[in-house]
């Protein structure tokens, strides 16, 4: 048997990491500021959470949800504890695209309608109602379109605000990334944020946080949409949340009462899976590592925009895009391939920075340098 082949792939084979670095089966030592797509929130094997998923291995690893687990309550209390919104409930699952997919199926659950507003560039996933709320039809199978996604642009209030005059009765949810991620590093107004929740209150429908990728303190903020001064009614979470260990997660609104058996997971929530994003929580806060984000990505951002080769340096924290001109369009290969240093990218020329949270000013120093060096070689 051969692996079904859906990934381009680097001809890079890493074997060991630590912190924000990795290395190959050769010995090459890389810098990742990828963070294997944002999911390395407080570094590669971060000892803490070595041993938090060491120790409980050799208690019990898996049951299912048909008995109480503690730890699972331990990680709602420290959730709400470190993210501040300790009214709110936890229902646990294994990705982000699960959480999506919960996220809008509980709020048409509470509210009885079907029609759900998503936005352009818009990525929540690649299950079913995940990926038809995703603006990206290559990926969308015919057995997943609907007429129930309504795609609006992104930060136009009046295109919003029209919507829901026309359609307001009929809207379940608007689902909304605080930071696109795979749509470019493009950031939610607060404004725009404030619209959404105001608007979803008049109407009496849910809004839904995508915030798989640009949560869990990325942003130096435990959600990047707390910035507009405004709860939504349900959180998504998944990538840093285990730090690569697999576990997603919702947080809902008391608004929205539960029933047995509306939701439900096999794995969600299961003994391993929380001792390692309980590691996560306790890292974050012991190491004050949303201060870091927010002071290394404003580090980053002053440096970046000091470039004059690139343009559009955008994010917040620790969740960084910028744009690179058609004629240097190879440079992320040229920093992987010259430079050892991973970083993201978005179509068309997008390079992003998703680093671990616990990124040393040093570590982005040398990223800054070796970025420099790499558009130098573009002028000889």
């Amino acid at each position: 048997m051969k692996l079904f082949d859906v990934y381009p792939l680097n001809n890079i084979t890493i074997t060991r990491a630590a912190g924000s670095r990795v290395w190959d089966d050769q010995e090459t030592e890389y810098l990742d500021l990828y963070g294997g797509h944002a999911v390395i929130s407080i570094g590669h094997t971060q000892p803490h959470w070595v041993n938090r998923i060491t120790e409980q291995l050799h208690k019990i690893a898996f049951y299912s949800n048909s008995i109480k687990i503690p730890l699972q309550e331990q990680l709602a209390e420290k959730l709400g504890q470190v993210s501040g919104k300790t009214d709110f409930a936890l229902f646990l699952c294994n990705s982000g695209a699960e959480a999506n997919e919960n996220a809008l199926k509980l709020a048409s659950f509470h509210t009885g309608r079907k029609k759900i507003i998503a936005f352009k560039k818009a990525f929540h996933g690649r299950t079913s109602l995940a990926v038809a709320a995703t603006d990206n039809p290559a990926i969308v199978a015919p057995v997943n379109q609907t007429e129930n996604i309504d795609f609006l642009p992104f930060n136009d209030t009046d295109a919003l605000e029209a919507h829901f005059s026309k359609h307001g009765e009929q809207v379940a949810a608007v689902i909304i990334e605080g930071i696109q991620g795979v749509g470019g590093i493009n950031v939610a107004d607060n404004a725009f944020l404030q619209a959404i929740r105001k608007q979803c209150d008049h109407y009496g429908a849910i809004y839904i946080a995508d915030s798989v990728q640009c949560g869990y303190g990325r942003t130096g903020k435990f959600f990047s949409h707390d910035f507009a001064g405004v709860d939504a009614d349900i959180y998504t979470m998944a990538k840093g949340m285990g730090n690569g260990f697999p576990i997603g997660g919702i947080i809902v609104s008391p608004k929205i009462p539960a029933r047995h058996f509306m939701l439900g997971t096999t794995f969600g929530g299961n003994h391993l899976a929380c001792a390692a994003a309980l590691a996560v929580l306790e890292v974050i806060e012991k190491d004050k590592l949303m201060e870091n984000a927010a002071l290394t990505g404003q580090f980053l951002m002053a440096e970046l925009q000091a470039i004059p080769e690139i343009s559009g340096v955008r994010g917040r924290g620790l969740m960084i895009g910028f744009d690179v001109p058609e004629s240097h369009k190879n440079l992320k290969k040229n920093l992987l391939n010259d430079y050892k240093i991973f970083t993201g990218e978005a179509k068309p020329n997008v390079i992003r920075l998703l680093p671990s949270l616990a990124l040393t000013r040093e570590d982005a120093a040398t990223f800054i340098a070796s970025l420099k060096a790499a558009i130098a070689n573009y002028q000889h």
